[in-house]
């Protein structure tokens, strides 16, 4: 076996090459395992490609399995999968041959031979096949040189890339999915080809777009495959917004930063301190405003006043638009988005307990993550400034800490309920009830009263007389 195989990978591969021998089936391992092998990095999946019927073959390797796994098979695209024991996905499906049509990315498919499949595959280190064959079993089949292109770290695709990409345009941001996850150089006449059919990428589907996004996003450094997005020119395609955000103007000699790339700094901060891909997502979007509430003011410079506000607006559009999940996600990215400018505020000013309280009550459970997103906010080229501000912010961690720890603050509800206020004053709901209740959460939040059931009841009464109620007893 010229790749490295674990002795139950091994095992699983055997019993394949067996099952497809009893066939009399050509078969080949094939694809992203032989590359990640390669590689060194984790696999969970092998793809096998026989020159015949993948269902016929999966159902008989499923058999030498104990137990034996239930095969999934998928007629119309003539594939076939199951899971060993070990939770090792392997798929099957026969060698084929693929032609495109200028509207579709989806190809009309033939049976072909191995280097048929070779030639349908989109880069030359995913064209990597090994043989399961009795005669040649391990033998490396590398048609492109994609161990070559993989030790020089090259993307590129085994035919014209022109033609690659016009066949099927969601491998032009696989390409840069690739570039991003491996850390690997895009050759220069494919990245050319990418530039040159990036409006092709309209004809494929929202949903496999963002899927690639989201593969981008997830990465150690997203920033690369974000500025390849940029450059090759598919994002002006695929997320205008963050487009606009790209460029500096000057007036007077005065101008704002590039808040494109200062948004990829920021993403790259925040993927190093999280995991969690709604805070990468609001971290793309925290500026999203800025375009629209870009001004110039005399004597002050550019301005951006109300950012925050907008860009929360602008978010359900944008989830809806990418179809990207309209529930829970995307009311924590708006909040987010919304917050993201309260902590850094507080920080360039003097800190009143009234002010960590209002911030703890607005984002709840969400506190800790916002202070990733603003901490990971502060970027500057100036190295001491940049200093000043993250000791400033760590002030402001610590004042939440001990405002939280002495109030309880965080997804506080006040001690006197609506359902209190009526049946003290004897009403039904109304006007009333809800502004006593606003009341007394304000008067809790600035300080004015202490946090527990007794004050705020003396202070619903108060203003029970204020509107004019009188307790039933």
């Amino acid at each position: 076996m010229d790749i490295n195989c674990s002795e139950k990978e091994l095992e699983v591969l055997m019993k394949v090459a067996q099952a497809a021998h009893q066939l009399q089936m050509p078969c080949y391992l094939i694809g992203g395992f032989v590359r990640d092998k390669i590689l060194n990095r984790p696999t969970k999946d092998a793809d096998i490609v026989c020159v015949g019927d993948g269902l016929a073959l999966a159902k008989l390797a499923s058999q030498a399995f104990h137990p034996t796994p239930k095969v999934s098979y998928f007629k119309n695209f003539g594939t076939a999968h199951f899971k060993t024991a070990d939770n090792f996905d392997v798929e099957f499906v026969g060698a084929r041959k693929e032609s495109y049509q200028s509207h579709s990315r989806n190809p009309e498919v033939e049976a072909g031979s191995i280097t048929d499949d070779q030639n349908r595959r989109d880069f030359t280190m995913n064209a990597l096949a090994i043989s399961l064959n009795k005669e040649d079993f391990g033998k490396l089949i590398d048609p492109f040189d994609g161990m070559k292109d993989i030790e020089n770290r090259i993307i590129k695709t085994p035919l014209l890339p022109s033609r690659t990409f016009n066949d099927d345009p969601l491998r032009m941001m696989r390409a840069i999915r690739f570039a991003t996850q491996l850390h690997f150089t895009i050759e220069a006449a494919t990245f050319a080809a990418i530039q040159g059919n990036a409006a092709r990428i309209k004809i494929v589907s929202q949903e496999r777009i963002t899927d690639e996004l989201n593969k981008i996003i997830a990465t150690a450094k997203p920033s690369i495959g974000f500025d390849l997005l940029y450059r090759s020119g598919l994002l002006h395609y695929i997320f205008p917004q963050m487009v606009a955000l790209a460029g500096a103007e000057f007036i007077d000699g005065k101008g704002h930063k590039d808040n494109f790339y200062h948004t990829l700094q920021v993403l790259d901060n925040l993927a190093e301190r999280s995991t969690n891909l709604w805070l990468r997502w609001a971290a793309i979007l925290h500026d999203i405003a800025k375009p629209a509430t870009k001004r110039f003011e005399e004597g002050h410079g550019w301005t951006f006043h109300g950012h925050e506000v907008v860009g929360g607006r602008m978010v359900p559009k944008i989830f809806n638009q990418l179809k990207l999940p309209l529930g829970d996600n995307m009311k924590y990215v708006k909040k987010l988005v919304e917050l993201h400018l309260r902590p850094i505020s507080l920080s360039k000013e003097e800190i009143t307990d009234s002010a960590i309280r209002r911030l703890l009550f607005d984002a709840g459970e969400d506190i800790d993550e916002l202070m990733l997103l603003c901490e990971s906010d502060i970027t500057s080229k100036n190295k001491i400034k940049v200093k000043r501000y993250l000791e400033n912010f760590k002030l402001v961690k610590e004042r939440c800490k001990v405002v939280e720890e002495k109030d309880r603050i965080r997804n506080w509800q006040p001690p006197v309920t609506g359902e209190l206020i009526m049946e003290t004053f004897g009403i039904p709901p109304s006007r009333e009830v809800g502004l006593i209740k606003e009341a007394i959460r304000e008067a809790i939040l600035d300080g004015d009263i202490s946090n527990n059931f007794d004050a705020a009841y003396q202070f619903m009464l108060q203003k029970g007389r204020e509107h004019n109620l009188v307790p039933l007893k």
